[in-house]
């Protein structure tokens, strides 16, 4: 069968150009057959038809005379977003971790901010679905090492990095899968993730640190804290899984048509 690069297809489907084609590959936003494009340039059959998800609007939050809160929708950097806005970051999210991210409006209260993150003044609490069942709270105190790669960053536990501290508590499990609440007393790149891989809950979808390929990677930022301010983000409509079923489920054995019993 006659073959062509994603990108290429993907462009006579939507009617896009093909770098317009090969950018919504490489956000992760394109999938055949229930799978995720990864690879713009790979080859593919010319019958292939493509689902493209789309990026949610960015929503402010907060705006006043020193800072500008949006929730941050997955797929798109904190960089873009500081273009968008004409506004420097405070602190920045990965591209496809999704919820509160802050740019300031004035330097003074940006060094005072910065003072705060150092200070370990700040409350930062995320959201993630992880494989495995998390029982109990714990917290997790191990340094971490950030190694610099062509590919970007890669954090790991290392007895010769930086303290990294984060706190874990779950909220609920669902098919040898949970939900928790992890609170970072520390700002390490990396530092849920790399933590979650070192206690073997990986975070769903973050195939970069051994999670299960998913849609995205499973982390939300959800509460935010400095100086008198206070932000929450609720959690986007891909978090809310349990009530969803959406989780990929085991094909059923055909001599055991049983459905499962709902809790």
């Amino acid at each position: 069968m006659k073959k062509e690069k994603a990108y290429v297809l993907l462009a006579k489907q939507e009617g896009i150009s093909n770098r317009a084609a090969k950018e919504l590959i490489d956000r992760g936003l394109v999938y055949a057959h229930d799978k995720k494009i990864k690879i713009a340039r790979g080859l593919l059959p010319v019958n292939t038809r493509f689902k493209v998800e789309k990026i949610p609007d960015i929503k402010k939050i907060f705006e006043d005379d020193n800072i500008l809160v949006v929730d941050k929708p997955a797929y798109i950097t904190s960089e873009e977003i500081s273009k968008k806005f004409k506004l420097p970051l405070l602190h920045r999210l990965d591209k496809e971790t999704s919820g509160i991210l802050v740019l300031t409006k004035n330097e003074d209260f940006r060094k005072k901010a910065i003072d705060e993150f150092k200070n370990k003044n700040v409350y930062k609490e995320y959201l993630a679905w992880v494989s495995g069942i998390v029982a109990e709270p714990e917290k997790i105190n191990l340094p971490i090492k950030v190694i610099k790669t062509k590919s970007g960053a890669y954090a790991k536990v290392s007895a010769d990095g930086e303290e990294a501290v984060t706190e874990i508590e779950p909220i609920l499990a669902f098919r040898k899968k949970s939900k928790i609440k992890a609170i970072i007393h520390t700002g390490k790149t990396h530092q849920i993730r790399a933590h979650l891989k070192a206690i073997e809950h990986p975070i769903i979808g973050d195939e970069k640190y051994g999670g299960e390929p998913y849609k995205r990677v499973m982390l939300h930022h959800h509460k935010f804290k400095i100086f008198d301010y206070e932000f929450t983000s609720p959690e986007p409509s891909d978090f809310r899984m349990r009530e969803q079923n959406d989780f990929p489920r085991k094909k059923k054995n055909k001599y055991n048509s049983k459905k499962p019993k709902r809790k």
